[in-house]
C-alpha cells in the first residue's frame, strides 16, 4: 500500500520538474500548477491556501499566479459573497487549444520556408532544407488532426462532468 501524502507530493515535485524544463516555468509557479492539477479537482484552491502549502511568501505566490493566469494555464473563479478567489487548472481542452496555436503559428513559417526554398533551393543543402521542411509540415498536420480529436475528446468528457454536477 502506498502512503498516498508522499506519493501526491512526489507526483506535485515530478509536475514541477516537468513545467521547469519544457515550459520555462519558475519552479515556484511550476509547483503551483503541479498542486492545482493533483489536489483541485472537485474545488479550486484559495491563495491562502497556496500560501500554507508551499511555504512562500505571499508576493511569490501571487507572482507566480499571475503568471499562469497569464499564460492561461490556471482559471480562478469566485463564490457569491465570499471574497476569496478558487484556483484550478485550466481544462485540458482549453490547454490543448494554446497548443494548437503554437502548432498553427509553425504551420504558416514552414510554409514560408517551403515557399522561399521552392524558388531558391540550388545547392545539396538547400535542397535537403526543402525535403526536410516538407516532411516538418506533414508531421505538423498529422499533429494538428491528432491534436484536434484529443480536444474534442476533452471538451466531451468534461461537458460531461459540467453536467453531472
Amino acid at each position: 500500500m502506498i502512503d498516498a501524502q508522499k506519493e501526491k507530493e512526489e507526483i506535485i515535485e515530478l509536475f514541477g520538474v516537468h513545467f521547469e524544463t519544457h515550459y520555462n516555468l519558475p519552479p515556484l509557479a511550476s509547483r503551483i500548477l503541479g498542486t492545482l492539477i493533483i489536489d483541485s479537482c472537485r474545488a479550486g484552491i484559495t491563495f491562502e491556501e497556496l500560501v500554507e502549502r508551499t511555504g512562500a511568501s505571499k508576493s511569490s505566490v501571487s507572482t507566480s499566479l499571475n503568471l499562469l493566469l497569464k499564460m492561461e494555464k490556471i482559471v480562478y473563479y469566485t463564490i457569491p459573497c465570499d471574497r476569496k478567489k478558487y484556483f484550478k487548472p485550466s481544462p485540458l481542452s482549453e490547454r490543448f487549444s494554446n497548443y494548437m496555436k503554437m502548432i498553427d503559428f509553425e504551420k504558416k513559417i514552414v510554409e514560408r520556408v517551403i515557399a522561399y526554398r521552392n524558388q531558391t533551393a540550388e545547392c545539396p543543402a538547400e535542397q535537403c532544407n526543402l525535403k526536410t521542411s516538407t516532411a516538418y509540415k506533414e508531421h505538423l498536420l498529422e499533429i494538428e488532426q491528432l491534436m484536434i480529436k484529443t480536444i474534442d475528446m476533452f471538451k466531451k468528457i468534461e461537458a460531461d462532468i459540467d453536467n453531472n454536477n
